[in-house]
């Protein structure tokens, strides 16, 4: 029943459609039984009592039925294809929208692959149940009932036939199909794996390349597809079982009637019209029980596939709006008060333990640590792309869960390890930033993050970048990054490790043009000493908890670690600076 409510709920305006296509179908079915009824008129009173009016009347009325019956056929197919194509864009924008309020959390609950499968493969089965399950699913039920009636009060003794046949036929085609729908499940999640696997090739096509690994990934490539048709031959080896069974039962009850109506006639009993039009309503009731089958397996792996998208539907974003959000953000402050956090509710230990730190509103602040040390799940507090376990972390003197998300996030400007570009020109990329900014304020940008050194030459703000940004290169891409987040006029502005594809030379130019940003609290993770040094504070941390805190010259003097992150970078040149 909630897959039926989905299905209604998103039906939406296309309910009239859908509504207008059973009624074609009911219509067209009523057409088809009556015509047997005809034909049997037409041999018995027509040709067998050679009464030609009766045999061009009654023939009439069976073209005139048989045209209406084709033109409500057209008329459903309309319809039809009106709901579902409208209820498959719907399901589509609902899962679209859905996905961007979910937060770093609910992505983690579902593979990409199993997303992009559900926005697409899944939609397009309920499409294709709905446009063409629904024709069988009203005419199948409506003419084996009708069928029977017609069959019984044409001839009661022929039709004790269908009391045997129909209840066997009921059994094997439940067997199938409560065998085939668990399958479908099975189906649907290889159909992800093969998603994912090609999903992961396409995104290290390089990597795949410079390591000359070409065969290696086409081997996972084909076990994935493998186990994918596998699975597939499995589930519909056993759902085309219903096609051989029907045409058993059709053969072995035509032959029944054939034999039992022959003796009826030869006795007397029933005339060949009679007998005519109740193999008629044989074929139709044998039809009609071929078209139920189908929908059944069509219905199963809908379900399936509705189960899958209400699964996305359902899911409850962690991160909301509380009532009465704040909708601005007064500075730039930053404040980590006793702060822990976990990823999983159920892991044994925090990524963050008890962190507790103040930053001022304007100030700079340069963030250390190991691998593994808790640096990027700091920053991706302050913008609240996760909550915390414990503890508090505010921003301007409010809890960052006080704010309204998209004031906050628009007011902390977050530059991630990974830096993403999209297809199209310069010019889009950097309006993400600000929609409504000119060509002089996107050519700031650009120059404050030293980006308009390359801009002309891959053909300025109309330059294309290709998609995810391929046409430029690393380097290029982290400051186009960071030209982007300047355009947000962020309160906070967090650079995740985002010069580290830079040179020194201009990593040191972007931290000048960054410093004379007033009113901006500047928060930089960075592997290079050189990149932080000369923040206002430095950070560092160690397995989730702050080591120490001080300036580049106390740290230097009396933390361990940042002196050994120093040496080893001044011994190997990396810091670019001399002691």
């Amino acid at each position: 029943m909630d897959g039926v409510r989905l299905i209604a709920r998103f039906l939406g305006p296309y309910r009239r459609d859908f509504l207008l296509a059973v009624l074609c179908v009911a219509a067209e079915t009523s057409l088809e039984l009556f015509i047997p009824i005809l034909m049997a008129q037409v041999v018995d009173q027509g040709i067998m009592a050679a009464d030609l009016h009766v045999v061009l009347a009654n023939g009439a009325l069976m073209l005139l039925c048989a045209a209406a019956a084709l033109a409500l056929g057209l008329a459903y197919a309309r319809f039809s294809a009106r709901a579902a194509m409208g209820l498959g864009a719907n399901l589509r924008a609902a899962e679209y929208a859905h996905l961007q309020t979910f937060s770093f959390a609910n992505i983690d609950d579902f593979e990409g692959s199993s997303l992009v499968t559900r926005l697409t493969t899944d939609v397009t089965v309920v499409q294709n149940a709905l446009v063409t399950g629904t024709r069988p699913l009203v005419r199948g039920p409506s003419a084996l009932v009708a069928g029977i009636v017609y069959a019984f009060v044409m001839s009661p003794e022929l039709a004790v036939v269908f009391c045997v046949v129909v209840p066997l036929l009921a059994v094997a085609m439940f067997s199938v199909v409560a065998r085939v729908a668990p399958r479908y499940r099975v189906l649907q999640r290889a159909m992800d794996q093969l998603n994912d696997a090609l999903q992961e090739d396409l995104a290290a096509i390089r990597v795949i390349k410079a390591y000359v690994r070409e065969g290696h990934v086409a081997e996972r490539f084909a076990a994935v597809n493998e186990h994918l048709a596998d699975t597939a031959t499995r589930t519909f080896r056993t759902a085309v079982l219903n096609v051989p069974i029907l045409q058993g039962a059709m053969y072995a009850t035509s032959v029944a009637i054939l034999l039992f109506g022959g003796q009826m006639i030869l006795a007397g009993t029933l005339t060949v019209g009679a007998f005519t039009g109740f193999m008629s309503y044989v074929l139709q009731i044998v039809n009609s029980l071929m078209m139920i089958s189908n929908v059944f397996l069509m219905l199963a792996r809908a379900v399936t596939s509705v189960e899958r998208v209400s699964e996305v539907l359902a899911e409850e974003p962690t991160l909301v709006s509380p009532p009465g959000a704040l909708t601005d953000v007064p500075d730039g402050s930053v404040v980590f008060d006793h702060v822990c956090f976990k990823y999983a509710q159920d892991a044994e230990k925090d990524v963050l333990s008890d962190v507790c730190l103040d930053i001022s509103a304007g100030s700079t602040v340069g963030v250390l640590g190991g691998t593994g040390s808790g640096k990027t799940t700091l920053v991706q507090l302050v913008a609240r792309l996760y909550d915390v376990t414990a503890g508090a972390v505010r921003v301007g003197g409010h809890d960052v869960r006080a704010y309204d998300l998209a004031a906050l996030r628009d007011a902390v400007a977050v530059v991630l390890q990974k830096n993403v570009l999209f297809s199209g020109t310069v010019r889009e990329n950097l309006a993400w930033g600000d929609a409504d900014a000119t060509d002089e304020q996107m050519l700031e940008a650009c120059r404050l993050a030293r980006a308009d050194e390359f801009l002309e030459r891959i053909g300025g703000l109309d330059g294309v970048l290709g998609q995810g940004g391929a046409g430029v290169s690393g380097g290029q891409r982290q400051r186009l990054c960071i030209a982007r987040a300047l355009l947000k006029h962020p309160r906070v502005l967090i650079l995740d490790d985002s010069t580290s594809a830079v040179d020194m030379a201009t990593d040191a130019a972007i931290r000048e043009n960054l410093a004379r940003l007033a009113g901006v609290t500047k928060i930089v993770i960075a592997q290079r000493v050189a990149s932080v040094m000369d923040a206002d504070k430095i950070v560092v941390l160690d397995d989730g908890r702050v080591h120490a805190c001080g300036t580049h010259e106390e740290l230097l003097a009396t933390d361990p670690i940042y002196q050994e992150i120093y040496e080893s970078q001044v011994g190997s040149g990396i810091s670019g600076e001399v002691s």
